[in-house]
């Protein structure tokens, strides 16, 4: 999770150079103006930066963590095989995102749907056989842990 959470940091610096390059392309001035259009260009953003990470092994924060995801086999992941587990880790967000869709629910409410469903689902990790998350499992992927490497005494 500590890794989860250190790509969102990340993922930071890439929506903000997204968001200014659609802002600027599409000449919008109000935030809210064509906001489902950046959702999707932001949507797209996102799956070029994992399918493209995850096909090479591993993002940055995967890197800081010694980890890598690799296919049921222990190869790298082809670009398809990326593009799936991509749509398949929505899974974290789109069921409470379609569950406060049809309500008039404050933020505060659409918090703790959003995060409650995000406890579960990890919570739901710890029955897989193997103890991977759910989206690796139907996407044919699994991550595994690298050896950290040694400090050399000088």
């Amino acid at each position: 999770m500590a890794c989860w959470l250190y790509e969102g940091m990340l993922l930071f610096g890439v929506v903000f150079i997204a968001a200014y390059l659609f802002g600027t392309l599409s000449q919008t001035r109000n935030a809210l103006d064509n906001r489902h259009a950046l959702q999707g260009f932001l949507f797209v953003v996102f799956g070029i930066y994992f399918v493209w990470l995850w096909s090479k092994g591993q993002t940055l924060a995967m890197k800081t963590w010694h980890i890598r995801v690799v296919d049921r086999h222990g190869r790298p992941l082809t670009q398809a095989r990326a593009l799936l587990r991509y749509v398949l880790s929505w899974l974290w967000f789109v069921p409470s995102l379609a569950g406060i869709a049809p309500f008039k629910l404050t933020a505060a409410e659409s918090a703790v749907l959003i995060l409650g469903w995000i406890a579960i689902w990890a919570v739901l990790s710890r029955f897989h056989p193997q103890r991977q998350f759910w989206h690796d499992a139907l996407a044919g992927t699994r991550l595994v842990s690298l050896a950290k490497p040694s400090a050399h005494p000088a």
